[in-house]
């Protein structure tokens, strides 16, 4: 579990995976499709499913996948929410949490404790474009080229070590929907790809 140093991989036992997620869960099926929580990939598996949302259906397909699903209230004490999510990833002894449309920002303090071992997937070639609605700043800026990043998470918003990148054009008769389902489709390979390369050691912070 986390200790404040930076995450020891590769271990020698299969990782314990959390996904933390806001919304519908898409990126948490690819993991849960590539890290079943049946343990048949020998390299990690899905044991948590955290939501700040209790109508999330993150949380559903956790439950249809045989994970542990919680949700935990986030409100306007993100301190309190941060205690409860520590508590649990570390009573399910988590090795790696990852962020997938997780939609809150967490402290410097909870970042620390997880340091190495807390990933996040965004919508845009970082650091190009950090922040909300990655694609629509793309559309306005009018580049012909944009994708999504999977990096560790640190003190800042979207600044932490990129270890995956997958790109997408951007065509010309493109709207933030179309974009979005694009990239989307990219962010379901890149995901599964950055955890396998950081649980074996091969990327570090």
């Amino acid at each position: 579990m986390a200790d404040g140093a930076a995450a020891p991989f590769p271990l020698a036992r299969q990782a314990r995976l959390a996904v933390l997620a806001s919304g519908r869960g898409s990126n948490l099926a690819s993991l849960l499709a590539a890290f079943p929580a049946s343990g048949e990939e020998p390299l990690a598996a899905v044991c948590l499913v955290l939501s700040d949302r209790a109508q999330a259906p993150a949380l559903a397909r956790g439950v249809a996948a045989g994970v542990a699903a919680e949700h935990v209230a986030f409100g306007h004490d993100r301190a309190a929410f941060e205690r409860a999510a520590d508590a649990l990833l570390r009573e399910h002894a988590i090795d790696l949490v990852c962020l997938a449309g997780f939609m809150r920002i967490l402290s410097a303090g909870f970042v620390a404790a997880w340091a190495g071992r807390l990933l996040n997937i965004h919508p845009s070639l970082l650091p190009a474009f950090p922040g909300l609605h990655g694609q629509r700043q793309a559309l306005a800026a009018g580049v012909h080229e944009s994708g999504c990043s999977v990096h560790f998470v640190d003190a800042g918003v979207d600044t932490g070590r990129v270890i995956v990148q997958r790109r997408v054009p951007v065509r010309d008769d493109d709207d933030e929907e179309s974009l979005a389902a694009r990239i989307l489709e990219h962010e379901h390979l890149a995901y599964p790809e950055a955890v396998r390369l950081v649980l074996r050691g091969e990327v570090t912070p």
